[in-house]
């Protein structure tokens, strides 16, 4: 399908460039009735990978639509971020196996990060690497973790600390799909989606200012726009480096923090939430430093308060967040590094080695503070 006749369908379409491995987005309404148009060379053999909650809603559509001539398998995990590990990594490895797939099949991943991490890590690593189609649910898959080709399961030592980059073949993006979404979930995508006004686009985010009131509305026009501009965001960071040497380190605005956050309260806090919260640290860090003006933290707060996201972090001890910050994965030499904004629309990556600078604006920016 071409870009116009995609347009021509009220589709749209986005290319990720990266040589022999580019793919492209597709994002419209009720594209999983349509699949046998937009993915007409799929395998025999296909295993859907997704859960309970998801499958009742998109799994009959997306069966109907690929057709029959397939073998399918359908291996369903329990919801929630506890099933991004080995041990389901493990049972789904095991069921392919069994069910004698070969390397000639496809694994599409129906569901949000938690699916689409693990999905793409299995892909990665059966038989030496098959090939994969992310076909995200909720917003927060839809705008980042289904685009850019990182895969993971957990570990108890830490958050996707096993995976691979593996790019996938195709992203279907559905975007009828956040209809059903529970308010918290929905909330949660677009903390993401404000990250990418932050780091690499001003415009973006005064648009998101804007336009907050239709995105609380889930108005379909304005939500595809912001996947749209999120997708094409994080495409362009991903075809300048996929591997997160430089560049791409920008997307992890608020993660070092946030991800300490969904260590120690993964039960109570869904990963959006734990990313505006860490989103604010770093920005009351950069004011504390002097190198980001109060109207640009009040900006970024009034908007991650106008999605009912958390502005404030919970409590924990100070060793605790010590501990649990020095084992991201950006860390290097024992030194911290974070990803931290100078002004909307801009970020760098820094290493940082004042750990007492940092605790200042976590403690500026925990709920006990209010």
């Amino acid at each position: 399908m071409t870009a116009k006749q995609a347009t021509d369908h009220n589709l749209s379409r986005i290319r990720v460039g990266l040589a022999e491995r580019s793919y492209p987005i597709y994002i419209g309404r009720q594209l999983f009735e349509q699949l046998s148009q937009l993915l007409p060379k799929l395998p025999k053999q296909i295993c859907i990978i997704t859960n309970a909650t998801v499958a009742a809603h998109y799994l009959e559509p997306v069966l109907a639509s690929l057709g029959g001539e397939h073998t399918f398998l359908i291996h369903e995990i329990e919801d929630g971020e506890h099933a991004k590990s080995l041990a389901s990594y493990g049972a789904i490895m095991d069921a392919l196996i069994a069910h004698s797939f070969n390397r000639d099949c496809a694994i599409i991943a129906l569901g949000g990060g938690v699916v689409g991490d693990l999905a793409g890590f299995v892909a990665a690593t059966f038989q030496r690497g098959v090939d994969l189609y992310q076909f995200p649910t909720t917003l927060l898959a839809q705008v980042d973790s289904s685009v850019g080709g990182k895969t993971a399961v957990n570990h108890p030592g830490g958050k996707n600390l096993i995976g691979a980059f593996y790019q996938p073949q195709t992203v279907v993006i559905s975007t009828d799909c956040l209809s059903t979404l529970e308010p918290r979930d929905y909330a949660s995508g677009l903390a993401e989606v404000i990250k990418y006004g932050i780091i690499y686009d001003a415009d973006f985010f005064a648009w998101l200012e804007a336009n907050k009131a239709k995105l609380n509305a889930r108005d379909s026009k304005a939500l595809s726009y912001a996947i749209q501009c999120s997708c094409q965001i994080k495409a362009d960071i991903v075809a300048q480096d996929e591997r997160e040497q430089g560049l791409r380190a920008l997307l992890n605005l608020g993660h070092t923090f946030g991800h300490a956050i969904e260590a120690e309260l993964y039960e109570d806090w869904r990963h959006g939430e734990a990313v505006a919260a860490g989103t604010m640290i770093a920005a009351e860090y950069m004011r504390q430093q002097g190198e980001l003006d109060a109207a640009a933290v009040t900006r970024i707060e009034t908007l991650l308060k106008a999605f009912a996201l958390p502005i404030r972090a919970p409590k924990l001890a100070e060793t605790r967040w010590q501990e649990l910050m020095y084992r991201d994965k950006k860390v290097q030499a024992g030194a911290l590094r974070l990803v931290l904004p100078t002004a909307i629309g801009n970020a760098e990556l820094r290493t940082v080695t004042d750990w007492p600078s940092v605790w200042s604006a976590i403690e500026a920016m925990t709920e006990s503070s209010q």
